[in-house]
């Protein structure tokens, strides 16, 4: 089975101003790769809210980040074959994927949609308790990109199995 590309993108915060500091993909394979982004000069918004949640500091992201042009082709380079990845939150992550593209003097080779659409009822029904307890299980980290996107897609995998075999 071919498992849908997630992605999942963490910021320095949310609403106006915030823009894309990690962005992380699970691949249909299972394998999973993520890059810290190096904020360009403009983007100073940060929220100490959201430095506790995903636990990079800005300072990190000067020293560790790729530039945004690196990012933007990594990720066309990744993804343009498949044409199409899954996000959970769409609104966010199409809006900072966008800005990055946008900086990045770039356009995406590929989409980014909904994970919903790919979701059945009884698989929505199922999630948010199939995702905790993967959670417990692996003791997966919250709130890094590459281990979020795997999340989601040990979610839509174990949700899949399970409404299958109702």
């Amino acid at each position: 089975m071919t498992l849908p590309i997630l992605l999942d993108i963490e910021a320095s915060g949310f609403g106006r101003g915030s823009y894309p500091i990690e962005v992380g993909l699970a691949r249909s394979d299972g394998t999973t790769c993520a890059f810290l982004i190096q904020p360009i000069a403009e983007w100073t918004h940060w929220d100490p809210k959201a430095e506790l949640l995903h636990g990079i500091s800005r300072g990190r992201l000067q020293r560790e980040g790729y530039p945004i042009i690196e990012v933007a082709r990594w990720l066309n380079d990744e993804l343009s074959e498949a044409g199409i990845a899954y996000s959970d939150s769409w609104g966010y992550d199409n809006t900072w994927l966008s800005l990055l593209f946008h900086h990045a003097g770039m356009l995406p080779r590929f989409r980014l949609e909904a994970l919903r659409r790919l979701l059945s009822d009884t698989q929505l029904a199922l999630w948010k308790r199939t995702k905790e307890a993967l959670i417990e299980e692996r003791g997966i980290r919250r709130h890094r990109a590459g281990e979020d996107a795997r999340l989601l897609q040990l979610t839509y995998l174990r949700t899949l199995d399970s409404a299958t075999c109702r």
